[in-house]
């Protein structure tokens, strides 16, 4: 089962994939944890370039190529050898952020944005995907607290909202693969809901 996390930046996908990791684990589940862009050689180097260059002015489209080759890389080596294997994949991201900040932030190309993705992920797709909805200026001003801010972080606040409307109307077009969580609950309410979710999910998938 391939679960994605999806969210704004500081909504905590990254904390709350780690508990589920643990819980799921000390039940005795096979559990592989991935990040996007990332997981492998190829996506580290491309994850540096997207998020830590910020003396690069890399276009719109760029990133949608660089983010489906880092994903099309992954999807191959790591994520589908995984869950061939019947392990429990939980992503960090997955295409639909590249639909989100992509498609809806930099206005490109929704064609382009759908193709690239069906080249680079074929039919690996999420089988469920957990929205941790925060407001832009909450998760921005914890990222600024921990330190943590990369390039798509400086964005400004319009383009945070445009990428949260994105995620919020890709959940209410498909309700059925889609959760959507508030992000501005406590980690341990929102820990609690996630695992309430996926444990549900996996109940009715076995």
């Amino acid at each position: 089962m391939l679960i994605a996390f999806e969210g704004g930046e500081g909504s905590g996908k990254g904390t709350q994939i780690c508990l589920l990791k643990q819980c799921l684990e000390s039940m005795g589940l096979d559990v592989l944890d991935i990040v996007e862009p990332g997981g492998t050689d190829v996506g580290k180097a491309i994850r540096d370039i997207l998020l830590n260059r910020k003396d690069l002015d890399i276009l719109g489209i760029t990133e949608v190529f660089l983010f489906s080759a880092s994903r099309a890389q992954q999807i191959r080596t790591v994520t589908r050898p995984a869950l061939d294997q019947g392990k429990i994949v939980l992503s960090d991201r997955s295409f639909y952020s590249t639909y989100a900040y992509q498609g809806v932030g930099r206005r490109q190309s929704t064609e382009l944005v759908e193709t690239l993705t069906d080249f680079a992920v074929g039919d690996t797709t999420p089988d469920l995907v957990i929205l941790l909805d925060i407001s832009p200026e909450i998760g921005l001003a914890r990222k600024k607290d921990q330190n943590e801010m990369n390039r798509l972080d400086g964005e400004t606040l319009r383009f945070h909202k445009k990428v949260r409307n994105a995620y919020l109307t890709l959940a209410e077009m498909d309700p059925k693969l889609w959760r959507v969580i508030d992000g501005e609950a406590s980690i341990e309410q929102i820990q609690a809901r996630v695992k309430a979710i996926v444990i549900k999910a996996l109940k009715i998938q076995s």
